[in-house]
């Protein structure tokens, strides 16, 4: 993350003999209060991300695997770039050199990790919609979870070059001095390496994300299931006309299949429009001089950042169901053997009871928790309950 008195200055010990600069007092109000409020917000909601998923057997699925990288990405993100950001607005660097080197390498850990996250759940989708057949050799929770210890693995080795590139720097002023977590090389020297960084985290993900949700949209949106469905139709894909389950379970699991690629649209849509300021900041400094170093547009462009890693947790607890009732049963730590009333996936009992031979994968998009506790309801309104927000 850049500061904005550090941006791409060579570290030395430097003498000003003008006063020592001082945060406004609102902007160092502003500051503490949204980030407080964002980062708490986003840690308490990715917590419960992971928790969920790692505790509810039925939750662990590949897309819900990709979900569980992404949170605790997020998470790095918060804590390495979020927190720090209060106790910088009111003072200088206080956590050293060893903070300045570990805090740069975890910033930019989450960052790419989160980036790549998003980009395989994006490609996860693609195969189990678009290609239901191959999903049931590719989009398994083992492939998920060696796919998803590859990105950690990768990122991780990756980022260790932020190790040579940050260090402190000193200011001595009239009335005192500022120590600045800053950036080692200088500008000619930073350019390539966050054009790499910009183009592999950013750029690439947003254009795999765009090609294929389009290709998703053709098959889901754009070739509607047909009004009258034969009870014995032949096999083949929900996606494709045909089923072997009841007219309103393929429904049904057309629907769920429509909501979980949405939310998961909504994340992608998300992270390229919060994440486009500071790109786009970071993209003019490298061509002009001396940078633009606004010092509310860059409090804008760090709220936006966090944001980012702070509002996927929502998102799904408005768009899924499934994690909304996870959320609360979770806020209420309640265990008294009901269970079985919230986590019972109701397509997963469905096809499984009609559709004998299907080739059509059972994954977490046909799975939906319907507090039921007296038995199944497969209605179609039970069947599209996870569209309901």
């Amino acid at each position: 993350m850049e500061n904005n008195t550090t941006l791409f200055q060579d570290v030395a010990r430097v003498v000003n003999l003008t006063a020592m600069p001082l945060n406004s007092v609102e902007e160092q109000v502003i500051t503490i209060f949204l980030t407080t409020l964002i980062c708490g917000v986003g840690i308490g909601g990715n917590v419960m991300v992971v928790l969920v998923v790692l505790r509810t057997k039925h939750m662990v699925t590949p897309t819900n695997c990709y979900l569980v990288s992404l949170a605790v990405a997020d998470l790095i993100v918060l804590l390495a770039a979020g927190l720090p950001n209060i106790s910088n607005v009111v003072a200088s660097w206080i956590y050293g050199y060893t903070g300045c080197l570990c805090i740069t390498y975890l910033q930019y850990l989450g960052i790419n990790v989160s980036s790549c996250s998003i980009t395989a759940f994006t490609i996860e989708r693609y195969i189990a919609i678009c290609h239901s057949i191959k999903a049931q050799f590719l989009c398994t929770v083992s492939r998920a979870k060696r796919i998803i210890a590859g990105i950690w693995i990768f990122i991780s080795l990756y980022c260790t070059m932020w190790f040579f590139l940050a260090d402190t720097k000193e200011t001595v002023y009239t009335n005192g001095v500022v120590v600045t977590c800053a950036y080692r090389v200088s500008r000619s020297l930073y350019m390539p390496i966050y054009f790499l960084d910009f183009t592999l985290f950013y750029v690439v993900p947003v254009i795999v994300a765009t090609v294929l949700y389009g290709l998703i949209a053709k098959i889901l949106f754009m070739s509607p299931l047909p009004t009258h469905l034969n009870d014995r139709a032949e096999g083949g894909s929900v996606h494709q006309g045909h089923c072997h389950s009841t007219n309103k379970a393929c429904k049904g699991a057309v629907t769920a299949r429509k909501q979980i690629t949405k939310m998961l649209a909504v994340v992608v849509i998300l992270f390229t429009v919060l994440w486009m300021p500071y790109r786009t900041l970071v993209v003019v400094n490298s061509f002009i001089d001396p940078p633009y170093h606004d010092t509310w547009f860059l409090l804008f462009c760090r709220m936006c950042i966090y944001t980012n890693s702070a509002v996927n947790p929502v998102v799904y607890n408005l768009m899924s169901q499934k994690f909304r009732v996870a959320f609360k049963k979770l806020c209420r730590c309640s265990c008294r053997g009901r269970e079985a009333e919230y986590n019972v996936p109701i397509y997963y009992s469905v096809m499984k009871s009609s559709s004998h031979g299907s080739n059509e994968p059972v994954t977490e998009q046909e799975e939906l928790s319907c507090p039921t506790p007296s038995g199944f309801n497969t209605t179609e309104d039970d069947a599209s309950g996870l569209s309901s927000s």
